[in-house]
């Protein structure tokens, strides 16, 4: 019998999810759009926001055929030959999309960059991709790459979305383009066959420990990762998408973009993550594809509207408590909920559960969150409270899902069980490996990186530790980012900074002690907390050296202490660097996936952390 998404219900026939012979459309990326087009060319497809008219708008799949010709018949002109690279530097849109499948369609590999990034870093994915045409957002952004374009050789054409090109050169705005193409409908011209085993995106990682490396997708490990969590999580045509993941980021181009065109759901780009929150309430989304990061700071403004309410704080924990023991009888891991619990549960639930459901549009019935752990105590919060998180794992070099908990089976202290034909194994030192149709091809002109990456047998080396019970992946943490103190003690960094990241007065935290006798943390306190807790300890908050005072040391430590209870106590931070200026991209600190540069960090406040160390700063 055949295998279908949850829309198999209606009239029209979703993605093949089992191993029977997949025809061309299920094959290759613009296949599955062609067949999108052909299934349901009145369903909404997208829902943008226009400034111009202040409203949203909507396109379905027929208008969204027409655009991408129109992006084709252009992008044909310029005669590209198969395989050349075109990096798109555009935020999530319906112009991202178009330009993404035009591409697509003639064989040209996408490169897609990170919006938020800084020029030097996007001048050398650029280079080293050796990008042939950019389409990019604005001709502001170009003029800010042109000081770098003697580095850029391969550059032949740059198309903008908005402004004026001083000079223009090489740019052309993307309206004159389009129209220098002409007008004619003939679109099947312009599209090629394609391999599934050809290259549909160089993904550039986020450089944590040094230079980002692209890692090479096919046609087929995408579509094969597409029919995988189709077979895991299903998908409805009724469904909508809010997109506010970056398009440069692995998971929202799969789950957040590829896989609603292969379901055939609906997705609505959020106008920027500052108004994400009023989005949210305004699009109502039914999946949300997200990092633990949004959810963190919705946790966080919980505790903080709780912190002066001590009924409120009381009645909040025990509505958790009744949701957690609901939750966990429908999961099959407790047999029943206790009668008083039962009985004030609803009540409970009207009174504080909607209103937590309220932040997220009242209709989310999948929340999926991925690219960082997430706290066990956040994620049972929202459990409890009805708010259907799907804790998953994955890489960009596995096209990314690996595996992921689903509806109904949660188990939201695992990352849940491999996905349909992804195989993993545990290795050496407890690594996790990866095998599959989803596992890259390479990196990009890094055969000995490569080589590195992918073992003789096929083995995705993941680098993060882990532990399989039940069939349920346990991450443990990244074998390169275990702190081994002086003393023989092993941290997990990431596991210490997210616990402590949990209390809103930290807005960044990295922890460090590799060979050195006991953990510290440099600690990015929230202005405004800080400012408030400045004027209650009597210190001027605007004075640097207030940041020093025995007084304010003491705070921000004994809120260290309490985020990092469940931690062993050698694994709890014994000194600390506070400021509230943020560590940002522009300045070589974060990603553009806005994870810490761990090395960049250290460097930078090498002076203060040797401070910490002589013995200045300790707090206990």
């Amino acid at each position: 019998m055949r295998k279908y998404c949850a829309c198999c219900a209606s009239s029209t026939q979703p993605l093949n999810v089992e191993n029977e012979p997949e025809s061309e459309s299920e094959s290759t990326l613009p296949g599955l759009l062609e067949r999108r087009i052909a299934l349901t060319p009145n369903a909404e497809a997208y829902r943008q926001y226009d400034s111009s008219l202040q409203r949203w708008v909507s396109h379905d799949w027929r208008d969204v055929g027409r655009r991408v010709g129109a992006c084709r018949r252009a992008l044909r002109d310029e005669g590209l030959p198969a395989g050349a690279r075109v990096g798109i530097l555009v935020p999530n849109s319906l112009e991202h999309v178009c330009m993404d499948q035009a591409a697509l369609s003639l064989g040209l590999v996408p490169v897609p960059l990170h919006v938020i990034d800084n020029p030097e870093s996007l001048a050398y994915v650029l280079a080293d991709s050796g990008a042939a045409l950019l389409f990019i957002d604005s001709a502001a952004r170009w003029q800010l790459l042109q000081p770098l374009r003697a580095g850029l050789p391969d550059l032949k054409r740059v198309i903008y979305l908005g402004g004026e090109a001083a000079g223009e050169g090489i740019a052309r705005s993307l309206a004159g383009w389009l129209a220098a193409a002409g007008r004619s409908d003939r679109d099947a011209a312009g599209a090629v066959a394609i391999d599934p085993g050809a290259l549909a995106a160089i993904v550039y990682t986020s450089g944590t420990t040094g230079r980002p490396k692209g890692v090479m997708l096919t046609h087929r490990n995408v579509v094969s990762n597409l029919r995988s969590i189709l077979a895991a999580v299903p998908v409805l045509e009724t469904d909508v998408f809010l997109s506010f993941l970056p398009l440069s980021h692995t998971l929202e181009r799969t789950a957040g973009y590829y896989l609603p065109i292969a379901a055939g759901a609906c997705v609505a780009f959020a106008r920027s993550v500052s108004q994400l929150m009023e989005d949210l309430t305004v699009v109502r989304p039914t999946v949300l594809v997200s990092v633990p990061r949004i959810y963190e700071r919705v946790y966080a403004r919980i505790r903080e509207s709780l912190q002066r309410r001590p009924l409120a704080r009381a009645l909040f924990a025990l509505a958790v408590r009744c949701g957690w023991a609901r939750f966990a009888q429908q999961q099959g891991r407790q047999p029943h909920v206790p009668v008083a619990l039962r009985a004030v549960a609803p009540v409970l639930d009207r009174s504080v559960g909607t209103r937590v459901r309220a932040v997220f549009g009242r209709r989310l019935r999948a929340a999926v969150t991925g690219g960082a752990p997430m706290s066990l105590e956040i994620a049972r919060t929202f459990l409890a409270l009805r708010v259907p998180l799907l804790q998953g794992y994955g890489l960009t070099e596995s096209s990314p899902v690996v595996a992921c908990n689903t509806p109904t089976d949660n188990h939201p202290e695992s990352v849940g069980k491999p996905l349909p034909d992804v195989a993993v194994q545990i290795g050496e030192h407890d690594e996790l490996l990866v095998r599959g149709p989803n596992v890259m091809v390479g990196y990009w002109q890094r055969p000995q990186d490569t080589a590195q990456a992918i073992d003789v047998e096929g083995w995705l080396h993941t680098g993060d530790q882990a532990q399989i019970i039940d069939g349920r992946i346990f991450i443990k943490g990244r074998i390169k980012d275990i702190i081994v103190t002086s003393t023989g003690e092993k941290i997990a960094p990431v596991d210490l900074e997210t616990a402590i990241l949990t209390d809103s007065a930290f807005d960044q935290v990295m922890v460090v002690g590799e060979g050195r006798p006991f953990i510290a943390a440099l600690c990015v306190l929230n202005r405004r907390r800080w400012e408030e807790e400045a004027a209650r300890l009597g210190l001027d908050a605007a004075d640097p050296a207030s940041l020093r005072s025995p007084a304010a040391l003491a705070w921000a430590s004994a809120r260290v202490g309490t985020a990092a209870r469940s931690f062993p106590s050698y694994a709890r931070p014994r000194a600390l660097f506070l400021m509230v200026d943020p560590w940002t991209i522009d300045a070589g600190l974060l990603t553009p996936t806005l994870k810490p540069k761990r090395l960049a960090i250290e460097s930078r406040f090498a002076g203060a952390i040797g401070d910490l160390y002589r013995g200045h700063g300790i707090t206990h």
